[in-house]
């Protein structure tokens, strides 16, 4: 079978919100309103903290599929003030959403032993507050969210090939500035800004699905003992770490795009490392003077740059078993799934998602019961389940 994405088609069940007349459905989708449908008609569990799990009603997968929001609607009615990446969240809150994410990952771990039969897949997707809501590939929840995704892999063979021009599958690989012009001085950076003892780098071989070939020359990073890791809280600052060392790089790059030999700025994680590996590297700063030459003489270009970082960070089980961790530089504002190489056609067809909901629900509950015995929050009750 020759590798290559693949394209799925995912029934829901239509959501039942008239977006009002004036509004952009994703304009619509940031409201206090919006947030009110996911909570009474989607809510699974809600902790002090404001961590809301919730059954996605646009899903990706009919296998599993849910979400964590950091659900500050009613906290922080300016969408544009919210909280988008991890390292702006309080800490207590980090705190137990890393110990939900654990939970989580690890139930659909021993659900789903064998990587053969499935994709498992969990991560968060976020942007820049600075992105106009109605720009293309803006996310429609406007606050810090991550995903739990599971496909059967015999679907996904069974898949048509997705078209690999898909702009949405084009953010690794040869298509990314960062991998086309600096993949060298990127890794670099990493490799000797973050002190990294859980997380081992792979070569991209080891981490590409054998069935879609992605991820597509994004790094990638082995969680050496696998599920047993995510119980160590020094996982999840080297998560956190993968994070920060891309802000630095994303951040320093642009802001050399923006002025010519700009200061290193005032807030980086890591210093010392922006200054010795960035800002005396020619491959690095002449990608810079590319980048800004052309700003200045193509409008169209200059409108598309994504001046503040954006990014799309998972852990996922490789064909082999091992749990991975990636991050994307995500300029185009593609779905956590295509980091795998996996497009996601969503169709309306409430008798499709009837015959499968049942057991989808059934998944959902029995891990929201761990969580509450974990003491993460507490049941919330809908029409269609009660709060425990």
């Amino acid at each position: 079978m020759t590798p290559g994405p693949r394209e799925i088609v995912t029934p829901f069940r239509p959501i039942p919100l008239e977006v009002p007349e004036g509004m952009k459905p994703n304009e619509f989708f940031n409201s206090t309103e919006n947030l009110n449908d996911l909570v009474n008609n989607n809510g699974l569990l809600v902790n002090p903290e404001n961590l809301l799990l919730y059954r996605k009603a646009l899903g990706h997968s009919s296998e599993f599929d849910c979400s964590i929001i950091y659900n500050t609607s009613q906290t922080i009615l300016n969408p544009l003030g919210r909280p988008v990446r991890r390292t702006q969240v309080p800490a207590g809150v980090k705190h137990a959403w890393n110990r939900m994410n654990q939970i989580l990952v690890s139930y659909m771990l021993e659900t789903y032993p064998d990587p053969a039969e499935a994709l498992v897949l969990a991560g968060e997707a976020s942007l820049d507050a600075t992105w106009p809501l109605t720009s293309p590939g803006v996310p429609s929840i406007r606050m810090l969210h991550n995903h739990f995704i599971v496909f059967p892999m015999d679907q996904l063979r069974q898949a048509a090939q997705a078209d690999p021009a898909n702009p949405n599958l084009t953010d690794g690989g040869q298509h990314s500035l960062f991998q086309a012009h600096m993949r060298d001085v990127y890794r670099r950076f990493f490799a000797e800004a973050l002190d990294l003892r859980i997380l081992r780098t792979i070569h991209s071989a080891e981490s590409q699905l054998a069935l879609t070939g992605y991820p597509e020359g994004l790094p990638c990073w082995e969680i050496q003992g696998g599920a047993e890791a995510l119980k160590d809280i020094r996982f999840w600052r080297e998560y956190d770490a993968i994070l920060e060392g891309f802000l630095d790089f994303y951040r320093t790059f642009f802001s050399q795009v923006s002025s010519r030999n700009a200061p290193p700025l005032p807030d980086l994680h890591y210093p010392d490392a922006v200054e010795r590996v960035l800002l005396f590297d020619n491959e690095f700063l002449g990608t810079a003077r590319r980048v800004r030459e052309r700003c200045i003489t193509d409008p169209a270009y200059a409108n598309a740059i994504r001046w503040q970082p954006a990014f799309k960070q998972l852990i996922y089980r490789n064909d082999a078993g091992k749990l991975l961790v990636t991050i994307s530089q995500n300029s185009i504002g593609n779905a956590i799934t295509e980091l795998l190489g996996v497009v996601v056609k969503r169709v309306p067809d409430a008798a499709a998602y009837a015959a499968f909901e049942p057991l989808l629900l059934k998944k959902l509950l029995t891990v929201r019961e761990r969580l509450i015995a974990a003491d993460l929050g507490e049941g919330i009750a809908t029409a269609d389940w009660p709060a425990n």
